[in-house]
């Protein structure tokens, strides 16, 4: 028997499952992309880029950031964004999911409770399983699920510390949670909020701030900003108490063992945060533009109760939602088709962005085309 063959046979059944993933090129329109306000492509960084490189600012760190990695870039990048978002301190990694990772198995403690939105991404599970603390999820926005799950574990003896995780606004629903609500539970509580604010960072709030900036430079709270997505670029962004950054910087492994990111990249990021602290430009051609996408979904194909630039067609079947997706990418317009385990079974969808990279009259010819192929599936 071939040494392969497990794997060889398990990724049949992923194909025949309608789950098997493959890399694709890049083509049509992008409505798949997290490159909300089309920073990724723009003269804006491209014009950062080279000015930073003419400054002398190193592609390469070199090392970690606790060995010759730490370039003036990045600590200039960390003061740029604690100063931005309010925040006493910031801390730059390579990106969102080993942020997480980081927050999650170093700071709560094994005597402590992370109560966590059910649906919350699974970098921050992934961290959990690292971390020693124990771990309980909430029903999904459900902030009196979270007062009553510490009550309990406050009357069964728990006595550490609680943290509430959550999403500001979640990546597969695009649906965003009442943030005002979990912060004053947190309060209540004693407890820390950590926020992440990937999918809403420079879409939301002022200045890009996020859904979180009203209650960002509380010190019980905690937040990721990634940069690969709204911000056009790559890594993440911590930001916090100084206590929380420096434990990070000290304890967790995922920043201690890990290559710094390019300087180049910081540099580019901080021209990122500088364009939305200067220009609210792109967040209102945004807006308008999502708000031009709600309308033509629901005239086009009755589609309704959308609440961001996130999109989600739910279609159900597997093979029916990639099957749909490939037709609407054959038409031109790169929608992809999202499954289990990403998202619950039976639950499988057409994820739909809406970015700067089209405009209006793409959106609604994506719609047209995107009604046609609903109809055809119901017929």
């Amino acid at each position: 028997m071939s040494l392969l063959a497990r794997h060889e046979g398990a990724l049949e059944a992923l194909k025949a499952r309608g789950r098997y993933r493959a890399l694709i090129p890049r083509a049509g329109h992008d409505f798949a992309s997290n490159d909300y306000l089309g920073l990724a492509g723009s003269d804006v960084l491209a014009t950062a880029a080279l000015r930073a490189l003419s400054a002398g600012v190193p592609v390469g760190a070199g090392g970690s950031r606790l060995l010759r990695g730490n370039a003036d870039a990045h600590s200039q990048l960390e003061a740029y964004a604690a100063a931005h978002y309010g925040t006493e301190a910031a801390l730059f990694m390579g990106g969102g999911f080993i942020a997480n990772t980081a927050i999650f198995s170093t700071l709560p403690g094994h005597e402590d409770l992370i109560l966590y939105d059910a649906r919350i991404h699974a970098s921050a599970h992934d961290g959990m399983r690292l971390g020693r603390a124990e771990t309980q999820s909430f029903a999904h926005n459900d902030s009196a699920a979270v007062r009553l799950a510490a009550d309990t574990w406050r009357k069964a003896g728990g006595a550490g510390q609680i943290w509430i995780a959550i999403e500001s606004l979640y990546s597969m629903d695009g649906d965003i949670a009442p943030i005002s609500e979990f912060a004053t539970v947190a309060d209540d509580l004693g407890a820390m909020l950590v926020v992440d604010e990937a999918h809403a960072s420079g879409v939301f709030g002022p200045a890009g701030r996020g859904l979180a900036h009203a209650v960002i430079s509380q010190p019980n709270v905690v937040t990721l900003h990634t940069c690969g997505k709204g911000l056009g670029v790559s890594g993440a962004i911590i930001t916090g108490a100084q206590a929380m950054i420096k434990t990070l910087i000290n304890k967790a492994r995922s920043f201690i063992f890990s290559t710094a990111p390019s300087p180049l990249n910081a540099a580019l990021v901080q021209a990122a945060l500088e364009e939305l602290s200067g220009n609210a430009d792109r967040q209102e051609q945004l807006s308008e533009l999502v708000t031009h996408a709600h309308s033509e979904a629901a005239r086009l194909c009755g589609l309704t109760g959308f609440e961001s630039q996130i999109m989600p067609v739910i279609i159900g079947d597997d093979k029916a939602t990639m099957a749909m997706a490939a037709a609407l990418q054959d038409d031109g317009y790169d929608i992809r088709g999202i499954r289990s385990p990403t998202v619950p079974r039976g639950t499988s969808r057409l994820r739909i962005s809406i970015t700067l990279n089209v405009d209006k009259p793409t959106v609604t010819a994506a719609f047209q085309h995107l009604a046609t192929a609903l109809e055809a599936r119901a017929a």
